[in-house]
């Protein structure tokens, strides 16, 4: 099940159509803090704890959460940067009926820190003293959770405006926040999970999830699976790993043509010099790019053709102007260098400019990175969960351009098949472990299928 991601505008609308439908403001902060407290209660057992609170609403959730987790035998001091300046944190606070110290360079740490200084909307980075305060207190600590968001994030673009501790698990509400899966906050917030306050939260972004893939007919044949066609340049290798993948991941058919034979390709996958292959009308997705090298007549060949493509790589740098795309049926999968040379420098955060990206070519958008994104020209933006910091190497791009690939050949819209390829891809570096080379990304495909 996809989770929304919901923007700080969209956020406070979300809620203020909640109050305006019955729920008072104090009701959704009661509901707020009794499920962090109930959120950490089942990640650790009682031990001491300091709750950390602010002036504004992130605060007002910690008082309710000190609260609960008093009742629940946990030993909660709370410390508070300022006196509560909302209505509904000052009600929080008259309810929480034990001490409250000021927050400052005297206050001493505990194994436990719940940070509820700042959350959603935070538009300035912490001040030094108080970066100090927060450093030392969350290095002292053996588990440390975020209330909404780790103080010092910028909620729409995921940015650090001051120094961030890491933290173990982050408790938010109602939706996801960008931030949640953007870099460099998504390192910051550890494992990510969301609390029902009874708020409606629907979004064009969302964070993927595991997909839906075409069932297979149980008469069908192997081109009813997909026949995906790549195109090997100077770099064979690259084009192998991607055929592989694709092989892999479930298409029924995987041909190259190269000039040269690749050795090691599995037997299955069909080599071939014929230039008419090309024109073959059964083909379901063509893949270009990877290891292409400075061959540009071969992504010319590829746009001369009706087939939905996938352009990776060094197709990617050959493009030349985006508006060249318009028209095809084509998933990009771009690096951040390879969209700062077709797409040139666009403002805004990087899930702004991977649908800028989208509209201006009319393509779907595979922005990779440490917080992927599958971005469509309607306004569709998927997220990828967090995936594991080694699939960073030597031809991982290539694989999943391959998975891409075959989703589509296998007949699944282009938006979907580049979130499903995602998702699979994170999963199988998952399955793979942690000194995994491309080979082994591949080998762990049917795995997680």
């Amino acid at each position: 099940m996809t989770r929304a991601i919901l923007t700080t505008a969209e956020m406070v609308r979300a809620e203020q159509a909640s109050i305006a439908a019955g729920t008072p403001e104090i009701e959704l902060m009661e509901r707020a803090g009794t499920a962090l407290a109930e959120a950490i209660a089942l990640y650790t057992g009682p031990r001491a704890a300091l709750v950390l609170t602010g002036p504004g609403n992130n605060g007002g959730d910690g008082y309710v959460a000190a609260r609960h987790l008093a009742q629940r035998g946990f030993d909660v001091r709370v410390a508070a940067l300022a006196e509560p300046t909302t209505e509904a944190a000052k009600a929080a606070r008259k309810r929480w009926d034990g001490d409250v110290e000021p927050l400052g360079e005297k206050t001493s740490h505990a194994p436990l820190l719940v940070d509820c200084l700042f959350g959603t909307g935070l538009s300035r980075g912490l001040d030094e003293p108080l970066t100090a305060t927060l450093s030392r207190l969350a290095d002292a600590a053996t588990l440390k959770i975020a209330c909404d968001l780790p103080s010092g994030i910028e909620s729409d673009t995921g940015a650090a405006l001051s120094p961030v501790p890491m933290f173990d698990l982050t408790v938010t509400f109602g939706a996801l926040k960008p931030a949640h899966r953007l870099a460099p906050a998504i390192h910051h917030c550890g494992r990510v999970v969301t609390a029902d306050i009874g708020v409606e939260a629907q979004s064009d972004w969302f964070e993927m999830a595991r997909p839906d893939l075409p069932a297979l007919d149980p008469a069908g044949h192997k081109y009813d699976r997909g026949l995906v066609h790549c195109l090997s340049g100077a770099m064979p290798g690259a084009i192998a790993l991607s055929a592989h993948a694709a092989a892999r991941a479930g298409a029924g058919y995987v041909r190259v043509s190269t000039s040269r034979m690749i050795d090691n390709l599995p037997s299955a996958i069909v080599q071939t010099e014929d230039p008419a292959a090309l024109d073959d009308e059964r083909i379901g997705c063509l893949l270009v790019g990877p290891g292409m090298g400075d061959i540009p007549p071969l992504l010319t060949v590829a746009l001369t053709k009706t087939h939905p493509l996938v352009l990776d790589a060094d197709a990617l740098g050959h493009v030349g102007d985006p508006d060249r795309l318009v028209g095809h049926d084509a998933i990009l999968t771009p690096h951040e260098g390879e969209f700062l040379k077709l797409f040139g420098t666009l403002d805004g955060s990087k899930a702004d400019r991977a649908l800028q990206a989208a509209q201006q070519s009319q393509c779907i958008v595979v922005l990779k990175g440490p917080d992927t994104l599958v971005a469509s020209p309607d306004g569709r933006l998927g997220f990828a969960p967090p995936a594991p910091a080694w699939l960073a190497s030597a031809g991982t791009g290539d694989v999943l351009s391959g998975i891409i690939a075959a989703f589509r050949a296998r007949g699944m819209e282009p938006f979907e098949a580049a979130c499903a390829g995602v998702w699979v891809h994170g999963r199988a570096a998952e399955a793979a472990g942690p000194h995994m080379i491309a080979d082994d990304l591949v080998a762990a495909i049917p795995d997680v299928l």
